[in-house]
């Protein structure tokens, strides 16, 4: 079976300013003498997808190490994952922040470009040029969704701009940004084919499109906390509802009953996958680093990784390990308690190894060919229990379905009359190392009483700050502020 590889080289498309991503959103001029035939459109598309390639590493850093999930502190405090753990305020010249804010805005630009320059003329075939469409039109509003839940306002670009003109386009309203986020995905649900054949695995289909639409509309819903990030408490659960059920009722997925499987690196393409990054190993630029993200150094280096990361840990909480209930098996699966250096010293340091596999290794650690599942089955059936109980149409019965088909799967008995908090802790456990903990507690108005009791008990290095409701989003990365004096207001909260 041919896996489709969205890491593409796409040197004939020039992104002559790639060295201006820190001074300016993204613009520049399209490569208009590039696109002659179909073909160059698939390139440029697959282009889009090569922009995904660190998606998994900053939602890693972004949200899952802002969570409850893991004290993330190394030795010296000088990782830039450090003042993210820890709610520090000045995070707006932080490499990760700043890194994910240009690749997000470099994926918005290809996207754009192929927008700008599709014609029926180029491509005549219809369901392919609906086809591509439906992708570029998924992508980018899939940029702008992590775009609004990380920064809150953002600069919209609907087309390609000049540089020149990017400097006059300050931050939208989030949601004047929701507003293209909705139309591009309303418009990929209806472009976009239900399935691919063998050759084009990982491309996003219809149903890809529904479950981001449901989770858009999910988030949208969720409390403003008085800040301009992501909720506008605008009650739209039934809205996300219909996406879901949708998806359960007649979609191709279904639920997995071996949990392990999920993420078996010969079973990629598993019923529970409704959108993944694809990822192969062989060598550097086409395999993923996410999988090695949470392991230390020492690990790596007993077990032969090469290039390891000169990490410790990102330590799993203490308070994570202490919710697994005796029989779960997703305890042993997901996290490891410590390793034996070289020196045979036992290091007693939890940390994920949720997706990695040591015969599976490839050149170094950036080289992992695991596919990252962006949305599997279980997010929906559980995206679905939370709409019901946060006021959307349903009933207790499939609340309490929900949670216990993942109760079940895990080895342990079931329960009834789950509330919010319980499906919480049902999903941090199911998704422990997913990077969904964060967005979760904040969609549910439940995030800075949850981090900070978590601080209290969990922080014995005094590392962290105390959180409030303006570090829900971070801040807009400094070369963005000062590209132009007065073009964009840094989020309150932030130095």
């Amino acid at each position: 079976m041919k896996k489709y590889i969205i890491l593409i080289v796409l040197s004939v498309l020039a992104f002559s300013c790639s060295e201006d991503l820190d001074q300016t959103p993204i613009s520049e001029q399209g490569s208009n003498n590039f696109y002659r035939n179909t073909a160059d459109f698939e390139s440029a598309v697959n282009g889009i997808y090569s922009t995904l390639q660190n998606y998994p590493v900053y939602q890693f850093y972004l949200s899952e190490t802002r969570s409850d999930n893991l004290y993330a502190v190394s030795p010296t405090g000088v990782r830039a994952y450090d003042p993210i753990n820890a709610f520090d305020l000045s995070l707006a010249t932080n490499t990760i922040v700043a890194d994910n804010w240009n690749t997000d805005f470099t994926g918005i630009f290809r996207a754009n470009t192929v927008l700008d320059q599709l014609n029926e003329e180029l491509v005549p075939d219809a369901a392919t040029f609906e086809r591509l469409m439906g992708e570029a039109k998924f992508l980018r509003a899939f940029f702008y969704f992590d775009l609004v839940r990380t920064y809150g306002k953002v600069p919209v670009f609907d087309r390609v701009y000049t540089p020149t003109e990017t400097l006059e386009i300050p931050r939208a309203p989030v949601a004047e940004v929701y507003e293209l986020i909705l139309a591009d995905l309303t418009e990929a649900v209806n472009l976009l084919p239900s399935s691919y054949g063998s050759d084009s695995l990982g491309k996003v289909t219809s149903w890809a499109a529904k479950a981001i639409l449901g989770q858009v509309y999910l988030t949208r819903s969720g409390p403003t906390y008085g800040i301009e990030g992501p909720g506008l408490n605008s009650n739209e659960y039934n809205l996300a509802l219909e996406q879901f059920n949708d998806i359960i009722d007649n979609g191709p997925f279904d639920f997995v009953n071996d949990y392990a499987s999920i993420f078996d690196y010969n079973n990629e393409h598993n019923e529970e996958i409704i959108f993944n990054i694809e990822y192969v190993s062989g060598g550097t630029g086409v395999g993923a680093e996410y999988p090695s993200i949470p392991v230390p150094d020492g690990y790596l280096r007993v077990n032969s990784v090469g290039f390891s990361n000169g990490e410790t840990a990102k330590q799993v909480a203490t308070d994570l390990i202490n919710s697994y209930e005796a029989d779960d098996i997703r305890d042993d699966l997901d996290i490891l308690q410590g390793y034996a250096d070289l020196n045979g010293n036992f290091n007693p340091v939890p940390f994920y190894t949720k997706y990695l596999n040591l015969d599976r290794a490839g050149q170094d650690r950036f080289d992992w060919g695991l596919n990252y599942p962006i949305v599997r089955y279980t997010d929906i059936l559980t995206m679905k229990a939370e709409a019901i109980l946060m006021g959307g149409t349903g009933t207790q019965a499939e609340v309490d379905a929900a949670v216990n088909a993942i109760r079940d799967r895990a080895g342990l008995t079931a329960i009834a009359g789950i509330n919010l908090a319980t499906l919480l802790e049902a999903k941090r456990l199911e998704f422990a190392g997913e990077s969904r903990r964060w967005h979760d507690l904040v969609r549910t108005g439940t995030v800075v009483n949850t981090i900070n009791s978590w601080i209290e008990d969990e922080d014995v290095q005094n590392r962290m700050l105390p959180m409030d409701e303006n570090q829900i989003i971070f801040p807009v990365p400094s070369s963005q502020i000062t590209v132009k004096e007065g073009l964009y207001q840094q989020n309150e909260g932030y130095d």
